[in-house]
């Protein structure tokens, strides 16, 4: 049976992706998604050997993989993953920033150290990456950038004061980037996770009982699982979303809109 247009809006065939935070969680979950929907996925995350199982899961269903390890808090190291990226499928046509970091303390006691890694991770890389691949994205007359945004973005929670600040910036971010770049075909967006479990919220979902609490919190009842997130990461990256950008779309079983 041959496939309906509906479906090809959606088809990322020919397309490259770069994903950061592509180890674990969130960051490897899109990548699979995407490279299921058919794009040639390069994997960017610090952690060379996580990486590496990554590419190899990916490869082994048949899908388009490779991995540079980076350290996404050295802006020099950014620069060098820019310049390697093209080599193994050509010129990213996506960007999804997914590497992040939390560092949970009091607001009294978050160190300079602890300021500075959270920004440059989940500020500056977005950022400095996506100025360095936008513009052959431009010439090309078509690309999409996925920032990763937070509940966090637009309200705060204990001990986590970095993060949210950080997460607020890539909100903004997102809208600066869709003005700069919207009209030369490339759109950017965020997806904002509500309650998922990953080794980033570990110090949650460690604790069952603040766990179920979270998911009563949600409209739907349940907290997510990563699954959830796979749909919104295409769509976003696809033809389907020609006629969005700035916008955060929250994956957050109903959290933000209660």
């Amino acid at each position: 049976m041959q496939a309906k247009p509906i479906f090809e809006l959606f088809d990322l065939s020919g397309k490259v992706a770069l994903v950061t935070g592509a180890n674990s969680g969130i960051g490897a979950e899109i990548a699979d998604a995407l490279a299921e929907a058919g794009a040639s996925v390069v994997l960017v995350a610090r952690r060379a050997a996580e990486l590496e199982s990554a590419r190899k899961s990916i490869e082994s269903r048949g899908g388009r993989a490779a991995a540079v390890p980076c350290d996404l808090t050295d802006r020099h190291a950014i620069e060098a993953c820019a310049g390697t990226a093209p080599s193994f499928f050509g010129a990213p046509d996506i960007l999804v920033s997914a590497a992040g970091v939390n560092i949970r303390r009091p607001m009294a006691e978050i160190t300079e150290s602890d300021w500075d890694t959270t920004l440059k991770l989940n500020l500056d890389a977005p950022f400095f990456l996506a100025q360095k691949l936008a513009p052959a994205m431009i010439e090309k007359g078509w690309g999409r950038i996925i920032n990763i945004a937070s509940m966090q973005s637009v309200r705060a929670f204990g001990n986590s004061g970095p993060y949210g600040a950080s997460k607020g910036g890539i909100l903004q971010l997102t809208r600066a980037q869709a003005e700069a770049w919207s009209r030369h075909g490339v759109n950017t967006n965020a997806i904002g996770p509500g309650f998922f479990a990953t080794p980033l919220t570990l110090p949650v979902t460690s604790d069952p009982a603040r766990w179920k609490a979270m998911a009563e919190k949600t409209m739907i009842g349940r907290n997510g699982e990563l699954r959830d997130l796979r749909g919104a990461a295409v769509f976003l990256a696809s033809r389907a979303s020609d006629y969005v950008t700035g916008q955060t779309l929250f994956v957050d079983g109903g959290f933000s809109a209660g």
